[in-house]
């Protein structure tokens, strides 16, 4: 495993790190001034428009998708550490790329799987920014950890389907300028358990869909991602054209979607520990208590250390991660890609935590992104699958060599 950045990846590295260091950070503020007196709780900021312009006239667009056609042709591994640059401004630079969740995974799905006619009609216009898009696949009535729990109804009528069901946390749906969603349901309940299911497009202006609220993570709209919002689906009808592959393909596109999606968010969270662990040394050594600096007192020099080797670990094992599946693809590996999910997000929860402990009363104000941040890791021990299920999963994995 050779992780050397290639000609292509230190370009795009060096550029987006001017990037960051020329328009991201400095928007920062801007975004923050922008959003507090916006009207509409879940506004995107006006600056981000003028990033998305920059971004793309500088070549820094679609990073993610590596099919050359529709992206920016980067393998796994090349994009890792462009993921990880963007993922020190979160709420500003994925979107800024046109590399947020979740059009991410939504545009992966319509490469992948879409009609022509879904491609010219909802692909195009997310790979040009000019409109967003939600997933709607967890449910409050269900224990969605387990997607063949999943109780909408996607029923044929003729050359419709019908939509009948209730979503919550569907990511992107409170975004102002969401155009699509994508949604999961059951075609066949009396199908074997995986082949239940589909995915189908659902034009947000649709009669019989209902957007009830916004979501909050932890107190916050989370407008950043597009939100999370509760939605009733009420004998929705949408064309059969609108159909993702087929009835019974909705397991299978769900787990083609969140696996790369699982990655990009450990690559993301990679940046988001490196700034904690950038502002905890800044405020360390210029925060004097009891005559010193903080970052004389032993306690805080265990902190930075420990933190620097849980952050180089975490992105050891995401690159390897990377690796495997640009070299034997996103099943040869499904084991790393659990263990990056259960142990990213932990590592950089459990940094953001030093971090705002250093801050003392400012880590937890809105002076300062680190609460923000913990925010975003903590409930990335719950998205795209909790813990609990991953580390399930792995065990028996390793169980089986054994029986």
């Amino acid at each position: 495993m050779d992780f050397a950045y290639d000609a292509k990846t230190q370009e795009l590295r060096e550029k987006l790190l001017r990037f960051m260091d020329e328009h991201v950070y400095p928007a920062e503020q801007i975004a923050h001034r922008q959003l507090e007196e916006a009207e509409d709780p879940w506004a995107r900021p006006p600056v981000i428009e003028d990033l998305k312009a920059e971004a793309r006239r500088q070549g820094l667009w679609n990073l993610f998708l590596p099919d050359t056609d529709h992206g920016a042709g980067l393998t796994n591994l090349q994009y890792a550490p462009l993921a990880e640059i963007t993922g020190r401004s979160p709420h500003l630079a994925p979107e800024a790329l046109n590399c947020a969740a979740p059009d991410t995974g939504n545009m992966e799905v319509l490469a992948m799987f879409g009609t022509e006619q879904q491609k010219k009609q909802w692909l195009q216009p997310l790979l040009d920014g000019e409109i967003r898009s939600a997933f709607c696949m967890t449910e409050p009535d269900v224990a969605s950890s387990d997607a063949t729990n999943i109780a909408t109804r996607i029923e044929r009528d003729g050359d419709h389907y019908v939509i009948n069901g209730r979503k919550w946390w569907s990511s992107g749906a409170m975004a102002p300028n969401c155009a699509i969603f994508i949604v999961m349901g059951k075609t066949d309940p009396d199908a074997e358990r995986h082949r239940q299911q589909a995915m189908i497009l659902v034009p947000r202006d649709t009669p019989g869909v209902h957007v009830k609220r916004g979501m909050h993570v932890f107190g916050y709209t989370d407008a950043s991602h597009g939100g999370h919002a509760e939605i009733v689906f009420d004998n929705v009808r949408v064309p059969a054209d609108n159909l993702i592959a087929g009835e019974g393909e909705g397991f299978a596109i769900a787990q083609a979607r969140l696996g790369p999606g699982r990655i990009h968010h450990c690559m993301r969270l990679i940046g988001i520990a490196e700034r904690a662990l950038e502002l905890m040394c800044r405020r360390a050594v210029s925060r004097v208590a009891f005559g010193q600096p903080i970052a004389r007192q032993g306690v805080v020099q265990e902190w930075i250390a420990e933190s620097r080797v849980r952050i180089e670990q975490a992105r050891l094992l995401v690159l390897k991660t990377a690796w495997l599946m640009d070299t034997v693809g996103n099943k040869g590996a499904h084991t790393e890609i659990q263990a990056i999910k259960i142990a990213t997000p932990l590592m950089a929860e459990w940094v953001l935590d030093k971090a705002i402990q250093a801050h003392g009363a400012g880590g937890v104000s809105q002076d300062f992104p680190l609460a923000d941040l913990w925010a975003q890791a903590r409930t990335l021990r719950l998205a795209d699958g909790p813990d609990e299920v991953h580390r399930m999963s792995l065990a028996k994995r390793e169980l089986k060599k054994y029986l």
